[in-house]
């Protein structure tokens, strides 16, 4: 190879090494930390399941140009608002009030059928069993208390494994429409004891209408026992 040649390997490569070297020479930025609202959005969560055993991630999804620059945020959910999943947050700062959307992952335990379960069959603890997951991505009104779910009557068929939710059960009837029950009316001074004819199936806690022997038709509240409380 001639002089000329050479020199011009020799020039390529220390513009090589020369690149080689700033590349080197350039900062590495670590990748961002969790925004200061992320990290207090994400307590405000803790807070609504502190003392269970459930596992919170809170994540906002409205960007950051249009995130409320607040060091000290009110974080406050709407009325009857879904805990879990995609929800609006309000944030009051400096008397201001926004809204921010963020994705809330909630893990705990919920209950499932443990064997299939025919229409009509009633729930024992052979037919529950417990499982863990993400409660965000369950149906709606998955049942996480054991009560809700024992004693109940299923009103569908439902198979193994399935998650149990509240429409998919009912409680047991205290009072059958047609049945014969004692009434009862409490008051300032009196207590006034009758029978009466139900007129509708009623669970305890529920409302049933009954008819009295003089042809009256009452409103009460069906008690554990069965028995009716007046409406007064």
């Amino acid at each position: 190879m001639n002089n000329r040649g050479q020199s011009g390997l020799r020039l390529l490569a220390k513009l090589l090494l020369s690149g080689l070297l700033m590349v080197l020479a350039l900062p590495v930025f670590a990748a961002p930390a969790a925004s200061a609202l992320t990290t207090q959005l994400q307590q405000f969560f803790l807070q609504q399941y502190s003392g269970s055993d459930m596992q919170v991630n809170a994540v906002i999804n409205t960007p950051a140009e249009r995130q409320p620059n607040c060091p000290a945020p009110n974080f406050s959910l709407m009325p009857n608002a879904r805990p879990w999943g995609n929800v609006s947050v309000g944030v009051t700062c400096n008397g201001q009030k926004s809204f921010i959307q963020a994705s809330v992952q909630v893990s705990g335990s919920y209950w499932v059928a443990a064997r299939n379960i025919t229409s009509g069959g009633h729930i024992t603890t052979e037919d529950i069993e417990r499982h863990k997951g993400r409660l965000d991505q369950l149906p709606p009104h998955t049942i996480m208390d054991e009560k809700q779910a024992l004693n109940a009557i299923s009103l569908r068929n439902i198979n193994i494994g399935q998650p149990l939710t509240l429409n998919m059960l009912r409680r047991p009837w205290m009072v059958h429409a047609g049945q014969e029950v004692q009434v009862s009316a409490n008051g300032g001074g009196f207590n006034i004891t009758s029978t009466g004819k139900a007129m509708n199936n009623a669970a305890a806690n529920d409302s049933v209408r009954v008819r009295m022997p003089s042809g009256q038709i009452v409103n009460g509240t069906v008690a554990q026992d069965g028995s009716v409380s007046l409406m007064i």
